[in-house]
């Protein structure tokens, strides 16, 4: 093993050296390879990856490798579709005001924070949509290693609702989030963000302020869920209680960015939500970050943490669509070891959590017919982990190796 990596190493720096669009041809040999959640593995397979996309998938012993492409050995490792993120924040201070940051120091938060954890595209819902446009446009050229980003990016919270969290943040790092005072405005800034190149809509159901939760009112809710799936976008909302939840529910938002841990769901309530056709980002690890703000002892942190994984697991048990999503960017808790755990724990399965990383984001939001799997035509979006997540879910942590694109994005050292 120590062999093969060292000879690897001696291999991929010529990744580093090109950008995307020229990646070299590649073939990952010997791993076992998830191809779906929903398919038997692969035990020693073989990938060819050309041009940005897979070539061809197989056993070892009928795929030839063709001279001059770059070979990794994974004998021992294991193979799955590139893993999605479907809620970050591409707030941290090492991404905000791109235009003064080299590309060195982008890619190296992007790889703090993301491709260090295997992930291929993420969804970022809250930041300052002009500066994460700069980012991906200097990602797409070739200049910066990282993920694909969709954004929604500023968020739309009611007049009054700016999180009382995130003022002092926002006036620290000169940002300016408007405070939506009408529906006419919202409709507008709705279509605005999309010309502006958003690839969905986030709105505060909920807004924690100083003396409560705010609610978004319904009607103005509406509006906003309605201007944006008439241009064909996804809508996030954030909630904080079950009265967020109601208004997402009526409102006919497409994807929860978190549990309410503060509430129960019980089978008959996340069966509402699974007929409104809702999909779930839990972030379980960010309550147990906020619970240690707060000082909160290791017993009511396990009793919040238990009743948030009963939340996912009502959800999951009703079907529900599950997106893996860790609110990274708004915390800074990168290892994903702990979000793994909890899921586990909530009920879900291996291929369940394989599918929140992989088929169900990308059905999602409209890439499945490229994008979530290992097949012959589809992206060279690929993840070799150092262990089998199907023995213990922690392994989805242990990333050896983050492939986009057919191009090597990160390496373990």
């Amino acid at each position: 093993m120590r062999l093969g990596l060292a000879l690897t190493l001696l291999l991929v720096p010529a990744f580093f050296a090109t950008p995307q669009s020229h990646a070299s041809d590649l073939a990952l040999v010997g791993a076992k390879i998830y191809l779906s959640p929903s398919e038997p593995p692969l035990e020693s397979g073989t990938i060819l990856v050309h041009d940005g996309h897979i070539r061809s998938v197989g056993p070892i012993a009928e795929i030839k490798v063709p001279r001059g492409t770059t070979v990794i050995d994974c004998k021992g490792l294991v193979v799955t579709a590139g893993f999605w993120n479907s809620h970050v924040h591409i707030l941290l201070p090492g991404l905000l005001h791109a235009e003064n940051l080299s590309s060195g120091q982008i890619a190296s938060q992007l790889q703090q924070m993301l491709t260090r954890w295997g992930f291929t595209t993420v969804f970022d819902i809250a930041s300052v949509l002009q500066n994460t446009n700069l980012i991906r446009h200097r990602i797409e050229s070739g200049e910066v290693k990282g993920p694909r980003i969709l954004t929604v990016g500023e968020p739309f919270w009611e007049k009054g609702g700016t999180p009382i969290y995130v003022q002092g943040f926002l006036e620290a790092n000169h940002i300016s989030i408007l405070e939506v005072e009408s529906e006419a405005q919202a409709r507008e800034r709705v279509r605005q963000q999309i010309r502006d190149g958003a690839d969905g809509i986030k709105i505060f159901a909920n807004s924690v302020e100083r003396d409560g939760v705010l609610t978004m009112p319904l009607d103005l809710a509406k509006v906003i869920v309605s201007e944006a799936h008439g241009a064909g976008k996804p809508v996030f909302a954030h909630v904080s209680n079950d009265q967020g939840v109601e208004v997402a529910i009526q409102s006919g938002v497409d994807i929860l960015a978190h549990t309410t841990p503060e509430d129960l769901w019980g089978p008959s309530y996340a069966q509402r939500m699974v007929a409104a056709h809702m999909a779930l980002t839990p972030t379980l690890t960010l309550w147990e970050v906020e619970a240690k703000k707060g000082n909160a002892s290791p017993a009511d942190i396990e009793k919040y943490m238990s009743r948030a994984a009963k939340q996912l697991g009502a959800f999951y048990q009703a079907g529900g669509q599950v997106l893996f999503g860790t609110d990274i960017g708004y915390i800074e808790q990168f290892d994903t070891s702990e979000e793994f755990k909890w899921m586990s724990r909530a009920g879900m399965s291996f291929q369940g959590i394989l599918a929140s990383l992989t088929t169900n984001p990308a059905q999602r939001f409209g890439y499945s017919t490229h994008s979530g799997r290992i097949a012959k035509g589809y992206d060279a979006d690929l993840v070799v982990l150092g262990a089998d997540p199907a023995q213990n879910t922690s392994a989805f942590s242990q990333v050896r190796y983050t492939i986009r694109g057919g191009e090597v994005i990160y390496i373990e050292k």
